[in-house]
């Protein structure tokens, strides 16, 4: 079973958010669901290519008070004996490189501009990011919790 009992015996779902890095998309709705969501879902994120989790990430995340300055860029190979509830890409890329997830589940594609190619001030790449973290979390709390409303 992919669920774990909470204390007061609900069972959480799991979700793995996938893009290029982990280095922002999948780090920001990682940490957004696992604080929003949380006793509900229990979120994991990975990269196809990872990477370091970059500074305005943990910088936007920061601002809404979530501290994500001492997690890690991680692979998929990480997760591979894990079972999930739903797996979710974030960037085009990640949809075409893992167009199957290992362990049968369904694959999600939810895409978000990249914020990390914005070019422009330190204050445009800034608010870049702000979009794309609240893009996240309007989109991808609110499909879960549509999804955890069907239960």
């Amino acid at each position: 079973m992919s669920r774990i009992e909470t204390v007061k015996g609900r069972f959480m779902k799991r979700v793995l958010f996938i893009c290029t890095r982990n280095s922002s998309r999948s780090q920001m709705a990682e940490a957004l669901v696992n604080h929003d969501l949380a006793g509900s879902f229990e979120a994991f994120s990975a990269g196809t290519e990872p990477s370091f989790v970059h500074p305005l990430a943990i910088a936007v995340m920061q601002e809404l008070g979530i501290d994500i300055s001492r997690k890690r860029s991680k692979g998929l190979d990480e997760f591979a004996e894990q079972k999930f509830d739903y797996v979710i890409t974030l960037c085009s890329q990640a949809d075409e490189t893992c167009p199957v997830f290992f362990g049968g589940t369904r694959k999600i594609h939810l895409g978000f501009p990249d914020p990390t190619a914005t070019t422009g001030s330190d204050s445009e790449k800034l608010d870049a990011f702000r979009q794309v973290r609240d893009q996240i979390r309007e989109q991808v709390i609110g499909f879960l919790a549509e999804q955890k409303g069907k239960e």
